[in-house]
C-alpha cells in the first residue's frame, strides 16, 4: 500500500517512520523479546525538554531544515507528551511545516488514553483526535482538515498494548537493553491513520565514542527500528538511531535515507533530565 501524504519531515525521523503507511520493512533478527502492556517509567520526568535540529541532504549537501522540540508534563494521573516541529524560514521556499503532536498516557502503564495531531505540511493539512479504550481495545477517531472544522468519526478494533506515535517513543526509552545481545528486538504496536501497525525495534550494539555533529562524542547504544515503505522510505531503507548509554536513554542522532536524499536528526539542546547526563566523553 502507498500513500499520497507528503513527507513528514520536521517531526523527526521517529515520527516519519511511524506515520507513513505503506509496506512494513523489518530488520532481520532471530531473537524477539516479550511485549509488556504495562511499562514503568525509569527514564524521564516532568519538565524534560529536548530540542533536535533536522538536516536534509540533497546532492551531498546537508541543509538545516528546521527543529523539533519534545516536552514532558506531569498532569496528575497522566503524563502529557508534546512534540512541535517547524521549518526554518530559510527552508520554507522549498517546503513549509507546522506540526504539533500531543499524547496523554496513564502513568501506571505508559499506554495512551488520548492523542491529538495538528499537521500542516505544504498543501497537506489534517487535525486528528484519537480516544484509546485500552480495556475494550477500541479506538475512536475524529478527523477534519483543520481544527474547528466539521469532523468525521470512525471506530476501530485493535489488539492490546497499542500506542500512538509519541507514546511509543517514551515507552521504548524505558526498555532495558543493557544485558542484551545484538539482534535482540522489542515489538510494539502503533495505531495511526486508522490502522494498527505491528513494529519492532532491534538492538544493534554499543558505540563507545559516537560523534554527534556539533555536540561532541557520546557513549551510545545503536538501534534499528522498523520503517514503513511508501513515498517517504524506499523498500531497502534502514534507519539508525543512537541513544545515550546512560539512565536517561535519550536519542542523540537519527539517520536514514528517504525517497529523495537522506535526513538526519541531531540533538541540539536538552534540559530537565531525570538523571545527570553522563554519556558524553572527551
Amino acid at each position: 500500500m502507498t500513500t499520497n501524504k507528503p513527507m513528514i519531515l520536521i517531526l523527526g525521523l521517529f515520527l516519519m517512520a511511524f506515520t507513513t503507511p505503506g509496506v512494513l520493512q523489518t530488520p532481520a533478527t532471530d531473537t524477539i523479546g516479550p511485549e509488556p502492556c504495562a511499562t514503568t517509567n525509569n527514564t524521564f520526568q516532568n519538565g524534560e525538554k529536548i530540542v533536535y535540529k533536522i538536516y536534509y541532504n540533497l546532492n551531498f549537501v546537508w541543509i538545516p531544515a528546521g527543529e523539533v522540540t519534545f516536552k514532558v508534563f506531569d498532569e496528575g494521573t497522566q503524563y502529557h507528551y508534546q512534540a512541535i516541529g517547524t521549518t526554518y524560514s530559510s527552508y520554507e521556499w522549498f517546503y513549509t511545516v507546522r506540526d504539533e503532536y500531543n499524547s496523554w498516557v496513564d502513568k501506571n502503564t505508559l499506554l495512551p488514553n488520548y492523542s491529538e495531531r495538528n499537521v500542516s505540511e505544504g498543501d497537506y493539512h489534517i487535525f486528528e483526535k484519537i480516544s484509546f479504550n485500552q480495556r475494550d481495545r477500541k479506538m475512536t477517531v475524529w478527523r477534519s482538515k483543520k481544527r474547528g472544522e466539521e469532523e468525521t468519526k470512525t471506530e476501530h478494533t485493535v489488539t492490546d498494548c497499542v500506542h500512538d506515535v509519541l507514546s511509543s517513543l517514551y515507552q521504548l526509552r524505558n526498555q532495558d537493553f543493557s544485558n542484551q545481545q545484538e539482534g535482540y528486538s522489542v515489538p510494539f504496536r502503533i495505531f495511526m491513520d486508522k490502522e494498527e501497525f505491528p513494529l519492532k525495534m532491534t538492538y544493534a550494539g554499543k558505540e563507545a565514542k559516537k560523534k554527534v555533529y556539533g555536540m561532541g562524542k557520546y557513549r551510545t547504544m545503536k538501534f534499528q527500528p522498523d520503517v514503513i515503505a511508501g513515498n517517504v522510505f524506499k523498500d531497502e531503507a534502514k534507519m539508525s538511531v543512537w541513544v545515550s548509554d546512560d539512565e536517561n536513554r535519550i536519542p542523540l542522532m537519527i539517520e536514514t535515507p528517504v525517497s529523495v536524499g537522506s535526513v538526519k536528526m541531531v540533538i541540539k539542546e536538552y534540559g530537565g533530565l531525570k538523571y545527570d547526563f553522563k554519556a558524553k566523553v572527551n
